[in-house]
């Protein structure tokens, strides 16, 4: 019976590898559709952008209830799934509670922060719950949370509470069986939190008992394992993303908007200015900004499964404060679930749909005002604004869609070299009354 265990183990172990490593690398296809984007520079920089935000969480605690709920899921994800460490072996080994004996009084103090972990999580994640679905928070209930959102989230908050049970349970169990003498159950000491559970058990024989452990036991691990495929189809796939998004990310300061190089440079050697590199006219553009997803860079794309669909960013959005159709989340999820549909689709980006109007409409970005609070209040250091500013480019410059006044305000700057429509040399003319006075 144990070999069958211990074969059991290896095959689902084996399957839930294989899921896990086809879907990355269905993840990765997605990132590299995306245009190069070299973000190699300041590494010191970005090491330190990635341990303090992503690592320490330093962007969560504008709002300190959330962020030490967040801390405690986060913290016992973490720190829980060492234990996962132990289930693997044994479960490979046919042993029960390898490190026990060798850790000895220190494998009791670890088991106790384990339990202490598991209660916070369980208790962060009822409160979540609370927040979701009795408060109603209102970021958790905009157009774009509808279906299968609002389920991910709430599916995934119902398997940490129940995977933080089978933990407790099989504990309680293991250590009736301990005080009842069954062999194979090694001595752990008291177990702080799930010795309140022990009086559910003490009733039971030696052969049941070992039956709930088991079955709890296997319920926690393969449920870690189901868990952790999951994830990575879902809201959460940030456990994963977050560590190199943050790495990743744009260190320029907010306020700089990256121009086109090409253009750039086309535009100092009609001025006369040096470019560049050398010299030569640039190359040919293929396309100014971006129409689907393929023109926008493989950041923005890892920014779109990255995303936590906290709504922080949407909550930020002045343009969203006040009405209008824009929600920087609902960017974010178009972009992920097109490039989806591209990767999954057997004609590719060629069937006959796009990002701009088939998944974000010109209404949404045209609402935007720039003003980069949704990059702000990312918890990950997303950048929503990116594809927004790439996919009005395409509009501007490719399809003269923009609106009328925008349209004039173009041509003003490109004839004025301001946005008012009088000459150069009549700026200051308002100046001249002054003089007068």
């Amino acid at each position: 019976m144990e070999y069958l265990q211990q074969i059991v183990f290896v095959l689902v172990l084996a399957v839930a590898s294989y899921l896990l490593a086809k879907r990355f690398k269905f993840i990765k296809n997605g990132i590299n559709l995306g245009k190069p984007l070299d973000r190699t520079d300041r590494s010191s920089e970005r090491w330190k952008s990635m341990l303090l935000v992503a690592f320490g969480q330093k962007k969560m605690f504008k709002k300190p209830l959330p962020a030490f709920l967040h801390l405690f899921v986060y913290v016992g994800f973490l720190i829980i799934n060492l234990e996962v460490l132990e289930f693997i072996i044994d479960g490979l080994a046919g042993t029960h509670r390898i490190f026990a004996p060798y850790l000895g009084s220190v494998y009791t103090i670890l088991m106790n922060f384990f339990e202490f972990l598991a209660v916070a999580v369980l208790t962060a994640c009822v409160i979540f719950l609370i927040r979701r679905n009795i408060i109603k928070v209102d970021r958790f209930h905009k157009p774009e949370m509808k279906k299968w959102p609002t389920l991910d989230a709430n599916l995934i908050l119902i398997t940490e509470v129940v995977l933080m049970m089978a933990i407790l349970k099989m504990n309680a169990a293991d250590q009736v069986l301990q005080a009842k003498g069954a062999a194979h159950y090694t001595h752990t000491g008291t177990l702080f939190f799930s010795s309140f559970l022990m009086p559910f058990f003490q009733n039971f024989e030696i052969g049941t008992l070992i039956i709930f452990e088991r079955v709890f036991w296997w319920f926690h691990i393969i449920g870690i394992l189901g868990f952790a495929v999951y994830v990575t189809y879902s809201k959460h796939l940030h456990i994963f993303l977050a560590f190199p998004n943050t790495y990743f990310a744009n260190l320029n300061p907010m306020g700089k908007v990256a121009n086109m190089d090409s253009v750039t440079n086309e535009v100092k050697l009609m001025l006369g200015m040096p470019t560049e590199g050398d010299a030569a006219p640039p190359a040919e553009v293929g396309r100014f900004g971006a129409k689907d997803v393929n023109d926008l860079s493989w950041k923005s794309l890892m920014d779109s499964f990255t995303c936590t669909e906290c709504g922080r960013c949407t909550a930020e959005c002045p343009a969203n404060q006040t009405g209008k159709k824009l929600s920087p989340r609902a960017i974010m999820m178009a972009t992920r679930d097109r490039v989806e549909e591209v990767l999954t689709n057997e004609k590719g980006l060629e069937n006959g749909k796009s990002l701009l109007n088939d998944f974000i409409s010109k209404e949404e970005i045209n609402a935007c005002t720039a003003c980069n609070a949704c990059v702000e209040a990312c918890p990950v250091l997303i950048d929503p604004l990116s594809i927004i500013l790439e996919l009005r480019r395409f509009i501007s410059m490719e399809e003269s869609g923009s609106p009328a006044a925008w349209n004039s305000m173009f041509q003003n700057i490109e004839t004025n070299f301001a946005p008012w429509k009088f000459a150069p040399t009549d700026r200051f003319n308002w100046a001249d009354d002054l003089k007068k006075d």
